[in-house]
């Protein structure tokens, strides 16, 4: 059933592209957003969304599908300079099809046929999740590394280092908890959110890519991997942080959490069992 919204929320709105070959979708997605006050853009392909990608959305419908750019090219295409999420629309149920679309800068997947009140849900969960995620600080760490948190950039030695929204969401939340020791599980839930559905597995991805870029300028990696615990933020990394800016965290419920071959996160070390 749609639901209709007061004129406060209306002017207010926020935007949505939805980009899918087909037209029928399309325009069923389109009056369906437009109807619940979400400014609507459309493509059609590929072309079509890397000119709409101007107008600034707040969040992309993106189908996988389409004859002549299909959404994994478009979206690694667009990732290095939008940020909003990108929401997956596809026919496609292949576990490996999932983690390439997350790794490829992907936040979340809808397979077809769906529930559109379900993919308003998703909409809207990852729209208060990019709000909540809002910061105003620019840190310095060491003598090299500047992270701007409002603007979502990093910088090594005043050059722009160019990472993913989630290879940035990852670097945010490790630096923002220095040397803890979170396992995989633990960082899919902080930076997709428990309504995620992918598989934890492409965190590993993701935090190749981050170390590969941090390597490719200096011989810091920043992220340490702590066998059968985790990852963390190396210290040097995180030093000047906790004074200007830290991103409070739901609390994680008493019952600890398993992960790994024998090991208990405590939130600040990992014991052995």
């Amino acid at each position: 059933m749609i639901r209709y919204i007061s004129k406060e929320e209306r002017d207010m709105a926020q935007s949505i592209l939805i980009v899918d070959d087909e037209r029928d979708i399309v325009s069923m997605l389109n009056q369906y957003f437009c109807k619940i006050g979400y400014v609507v853009y459309t493509a059609i392909n590929g072309k079509e969304a890397l000119n709409a990608i101007t107008k600034h959305p707040d969040i992309i419908l993106l189908d996988i599908n389409m004859p002549d750019m299909n959404g994994f090219t478009i979206c690694e295409k667009i990732r290095n300079f939008v940020s909003c999420p990108i929401i997956f629309l596809t026919a496609r149920i292949e576990n490996c099809d999932k983690i390439k679309g997350f790794a490829v800068g992907g936040d979340d997947y809808v397979v077809k046929p769906f529930s559109v009140d379900e993919l308003e849900a998703r909409v809207a969960a990852h729209l208060r999740r990019e709000k909540r995620h809002g910061s105003s600080a620019i840190v310095q760490f060491d003598n090299n590394i500047v992270i701007d948190y409002s603007s979502r950039v990093v910088f090594y030695r005043n050059a722009e280092i160019n990472f993913t929204k989630k290879e940035f969401d990852i670097i945010e939340f490790l630096s923002q908890n220095k040397g803890i020791i979170f396992d995989r599980e633990t960082i899919y839930e902080k930076v997709w959110g428990l309504d995620g559905s992918g598989d934890n597995s492409v965190i590993t991805e993701h935090i190749r890519r981050i170390r590969t870029k941090f390597l490719s300028i200096g011989d810091n990696p920043y992220i340490e991997t702590v066998w059968g615990c985790g990852y963390k933020c190396k210290r040097q990394m995180g030093q000047y942080l906790v004074a200007l800016h830290r991103r409070q965290f739901p609390k994680r419920s008493k019952r600890s959490r398993r992960f790994g071959h024998g090991f208990r996160q405590t939130g600040c070390e990992c014991r052995e069992q």
